[in-house]
């Protein structure tokens, strides 16, 4: 038998604790985002320390330390929890003789393997771009080797100039490129910002599902699809690991009620989420911004929940979502030893596996962002075939019968349409 399934590279993953409660959380999560990015971790090591060692981020003797157990385990990676500057990671791999990949780096390989869609390719691309271009060095160039093989001051001077006028180039290669990304991303947002107006007309309720990465959203949207829409065939990608996908995926919800809403599924978030990558995702994200209700789904089984929550609320924060109405979802009960569905609130205990766990969050969904619809009786003249198929795509209607005086419905209207058919009321 010939073996064709690639072998994982080995990594080891370290970090300096800064007296941060949360170390331990972060540590394993990097091994989970190292797992992720298709990578074996043989190994950790921890650092206690009042400040990050400035040209190196550990202290030497435990570099030295992580240099014997890294050989030791045979790993050829090494994977570190912060975000490092140019020249702590040129040193740290000049000292340990491994390859060195920052939390930053290794979240942007993550998103790049993952990205499907043009526009989430060009925003991991953008925030690649940005990570990387003050990390350009003139040693990159391959100039090094050049350097002093006349052994007069004057070649070795000509070879720096060459040196910098290279650097430069690339700078300014990078530069043209980021710009023309950021064109490209500025287009597709517009075509989406027409899209999310169009819906924002409509009138109907938007929810969005938004949560720590691998909690269940993707799950939640699939049961909901399954139970309430007359396109159950058009399920989300789903897959248990970090980040499966990173596209918004938006449905129309139909339930048993005459209620209807439209569902997004978004990216997930994750502690420490490079400031770039949550630049680059703004507009990906529009549709959290455009939301009436947010339902944030947690992983209840995980004995790191509320610090996923605070992350969750962390990145909401970064991109100017600060009072929009909440759900609670918490997700995966079917692993606890405690009953579900139950409510408690804004907060649902819950199976995203479970159809009736379903049925609950959906009922629970309706009764906050359909407690201000009033339900109206409406007569409208027999020829006003367009005012009822307005009703039929933007409100909920529950009836209509056609009569010899006119087109008898009832329907649920939102506050800000009960005005618009004053004249229609019975």
């Amino acid at each position: 038998m010939i073996e064709n399934t690639p072998r994982k590279n080995k990594a080891f993953i370290a970090g300096v604790n800064l007296n941060d409660s949360n170390f331990d959380y972060y540590m394993t999560e990097l091994a989970n985002l190292t797992e992720a990015a298709n990578m074996e971790v043989v190994g950790q090591a921890r650092q206690n320390a009042e400040h990050i060692v400035a040209g190196t981020y550990f202290g030497l003797g435990k570099i030295n330390e992580i240099k014997d157990m890294a050989r030791g385990l045979k790993a050829k990676v090494l994977i570190l929890n912060d975000e490092l500057t140019p020249v702590q990671i040129r040193n740290l791999e000049k000292l340990t003789k491994l390859r060195v990949i920052d939390r930053t780096e290794l979240i942007l390989e993550i998103f790049s393997k993952r990205a499907r869609t043009k526009q989430a390719k060009l925003q991991v691309q953008l925030a690649r771009l940005q990570y990387e271009l003050p990390r350009l060095h003139p040693s990159e160039n391959n100039l090094d080797q050049q350097r002093g093989n006349g052994g007069s001051t004057g070649g070795g001077f000509a070879n720096r100039g060459a040196g910098e006028s290279k650097l430069e180039l690339n700078r300014r290669t990078i530069g043209k490129q980021i710009a023309i990304i950021k064109n490209e991303l500025k287009e597709i947002s517009q075509q989406e910002e027409i899209k999310a107006k169009r819906r924002n007309q409509n009138n109907i309720p938007k929810v969005a599902l938004v949560g720590y990465t691998n909690a269940g959203k993707s799950t939640t949207m699939n049961g909901l699809l399954q139970e309430f829409s007359k396109h159950s065939d058009k399920q989300v990608f789903v897959k248990n690991m970090l980040f499966a996908t990173l596209d918004t995926n938006v449905r129309r919800i139909e339930l048993d009620n005459n209620f209807s809403f439209i569902l997004s599924d978004t990216v997930g978030f994750i502690s420490k989420l490079p400031h770039n990558l949550v630049e680059s995702f703004k507009a990906t994200l529009q549709e959290v911004r455009d939301a009436d209700l947010l339902i944030n789904v947690v992983d209840a089984s995980d004995p790191n929940m509320i610090q996923m929550i605070r992350t969750t609320q962390n990145v909401l924060n970064e991109i100017g979502i600060k009072n929009t109405p909440m759900i609670t979802a918490y997700n995966k009960a079917d692993k606890s030893e405690r009953n579900y569905p139950q409510i408690e609130g804004s907060n649902i205990l819950y199976s995203a596996t479970d159809p009736k766990s379903i049925t609950t969050l959906a009922n629970l969904i309706t009764k906050r962002i359909f407690v201000n619809y009033k339900r109206t009786r409406l007569l409208l003249p027999l020829s006003d075939g367009k005012t009822l198929s307005y009703l039929h795509e933007n409100a909920q209607v529950i009836s209509e019968n056609f009569q010899n005086d006119g087109i008898h419905v009832t329907v649920r209207l939102a506050p800000e349409q009960q005005n618009r058919f004053s004249n229609y009321i019975v």
